[in-house]
């Protein structure tokens, strides 16, 4: 899952998915600013079919937290 979530990060800032490092944020990461993070939230709630609310699309601001969040919503309630 975390690969395949690189590889949406990766296409959202228009860089090579062997720049997105495992601590991967905005600061850290090539083109990561507000703006790219709600594309890179919409483009995962696509890829993945699922969906986040407007406080958690701005909250989950690194890969950790968005592949956690991915994980989550797997176990389901």
């Amino acid at each position: 899952m975390e690969q395949d979530v690189k590889r949406v990060i990766a296409a959202v800032l228009g860089i090579d998915e062997a720049e997105v490092a495992d601590d991967a944020g905005p600061g850290r990461t090539k083109n990561w600013d507000s703006l790219k993070q709600m594309q890179i939230m919409l483009a995962i709630e696509d890829e993945f079919d699922v969906r986040f609310g407007d406080q958690e699309m701005f909250e989950r601001t690194s890969l950790s937290s968005i592949v956690d969040a991915l994980k989550e919503r797997a176990k389901g309630p």
